[in-house]
C-alpha cells in the first residue's frame, strides 16, 4: 500500500521544553535495548530511541528512501531499519495525516542535513519567532548529551548562556574514565559565569577529570600566549585537546547586547571592526563571516583557546545555539566548523535554509 502521509503523535511538551519556573527535570529514564546492529546505540535514554525511529519512519515514508538508503544513511544494519518501522507501526507512530508542530521541525532539521551535509540536527518547536530560545535549545542540548555519554568519553566544552542553562537538564552520573577540556581561558570580571566554571560543573557531574586552561580568556600579546603555553604548564591541556572524542560549542552573533560585549569580555572597539570588516558571529572568540572566512581582529594571537584547526578535525563536534537573530551567525559557524550535530529551534532554522539559498 502507498502511503502518502505520516503522523507523530503528540509529545509531552514537557520532554521539550521544560520552563525554568518549574525546573522540571526531563525524564532520562532508560528505555529497552534496541538492536544489537545499532552502534553505541544499547541503553539509550527513551527520546534518543523514538527520535532514531521518527528519523527512520520520516525518510521511509515520507521522503520515500528505501531501507538499504536508511541503513547507510544512518549507519546501522537494514535489519535494525525493519524493526525500527514495525516498532514505529506498532506504537501507532505512523498514521496517514500529520499532525502540527512537530512534523514541520522533522522537516525542516532534515533539509538542514541534507542540504549542509549535518549528520544530525535537532530542531526544537517554538511558539513566537521573537521568544528567547535558550530553554528549549538548552533542554534539548542537555538531552542530546545523556545520550552520547559513554565510559571514557573525551569531551572538550565552550561556553554560552544555552551550554550553561543546559546544566540543569543533565542527567548527574558517574561516567567510568570520562574527562572534560575547557576549550578557553578564564575571565577575571564575572558576572554571571566564565568558560572554566562551566566545564568545571559539567565535569562534576559525572565525576569526571577536568582540564581548565588557568589563564585568562585573552592575554595582553601573542608572547604572553606562547610563554604560557610554553612554560606555565598549559601546553598539556593543547595537546590533550588533540585526542577528544567531542567537542560542544555555542555561537554568538555581533550585537551589542551579547554576551562578550554586554559583559565587557571583548571591547567595543573589537566589536565595532568586526562588524565594519563583516563578521557576523564567533566562537572561542575567534569572528567570522556569513560564508564561514575568517575574519581577522585585533584581538588575534592573544585569545587562549584550543585552535579552530584543531576542533576541526575532532570526531564529533556539536553546535547548539538558536534564535533568530543568530541565524547568519549560525551559518557562517557550520560553514567554518561543519558540525556533525546541529541543535537549534524552527524559526532560526528556517532562516539559516533561506539565508544559504541566497548566499554564495
Amino acid at each position: 500500500m502507498y502511503i502518502t502521509r505520516y503522523q507523530i503523535p503528540s509529545i509531552n511538551m514537557e520532554e521539550i521544553v521544560a520552563t525554568k519556573k518549574q525546573k522540571t527535570a526531563v525524564s532520562t529514564d532508560v528505555m529497552r535495548k534496541v538492536a544489537d546492529e545499532l552502534p553505541g546505540e544499547k541503553g539509550l535514554v527513551n527520546s534518543r530511541t523514538r527520535r532514531m525511529r521518527l528519523r527512520a519512519a520520516w525518510m521511509y515514508y515520507v521522503e520515500e528512501m528505501t531501507q538499504n538508503d536508511i541503513a547507510q544513511q544512518l549507519g546501522i544494519g537494514r535489519v535494525t531499519v525493519v524493526r525500527l518501522l514495525t516498532d514505529a507501526r506498532e506504537r501507532n507512530e505512523v498514521k496517514f495525516s500529520i499532525q502540527g508542530g512537530l512534523q514541520e521541525c522533522i522537516e525542516v532539521a532534515r533539509e538542514l542535513e541534507k542540504r549542509l551535509n549535518i549528520e544530525e540536527v535537532i530542531v526544537v518547536p517554538m511558539s513566537n519567532p521573537e521568544a528567547d530560545a535558550t530553554g528549549p535549545i538548552s533542554t534539548a542540548t542537555g538531552m542530546f548529551l545523556n545520550e552520547i555519554l559513554t565510559p571514557g568519553l573525551r569531551i572538550g566544552v565552550g561556553w554560552g548562556r544555552t551550554l550553561l542553562e543546559s546544566l540543569g537538564y543533565i542527567k548527574e552520573v558517574v561516567v567510568p574514565d570520562m574527562s572534560v577540556v575547557s576549550l578557553l581561558g578564564g575571565i577575571t570580571k564575572v558576572k554571571q559565569f566564565n568558560p572554566s566554571e562551566f566545564a568545571w560543573r559539567f565535569s562534576n557531574l559525572f565525576q569526571a577529570e577536568c582540564y581548565l586552561m588557568t589563564a585568562p580568556a585573552i592575554v595582553n600579546s601573542p608572547a604572553t600566549k606562547k610563554a604560557l603555553i610554553e612554560f606555565c604548564g598549559l601546553g598539556a591541556v593543547f595537546e590533550r585537546a588533540q585526542s577528544l572524542d567531542a567537542v560542544l560549542l555555542s555561537v554568538g552573533d555581533l550585537h551589542m547586547d551579547g554576551t562578550p560585549y554586554r559583559n565587557g569580555f571583548v571591547s567595543e572597539a573589537v566589536r565595532s571592526e568586526m562588524v565594519s570588516l563583516g563578521a557576523v558571529g564567533e566562537t572561542l572568540f575567534n569572528y567570522f563571516d556569513a560564508n564561514g572566512k575568517l575574519v581577522k581582529s585585533a584581538i588575534d594571537g592573544c585569545v587562549m583557546a584550543v585552535p579552530l584547526k584543531t576542533i576541526a578535525g575532532i570526531p564529533k563536534r556539536i553546535i547548539a545555539s538558536g534564535g533568530l537573530r543568530k541565524a547568519e551567525a549560525l551559518l557562517g559557524a557550520i560553514r567554518l566548523i561543519h558540525p556533525t550535530v546541529l541543535v537549534t529551534d524552527e524559526f532560526a532554522a528556517r532562516r539559516i535554509l533561506e539565508l544559504d539559498k541566497k548566499l554564495p
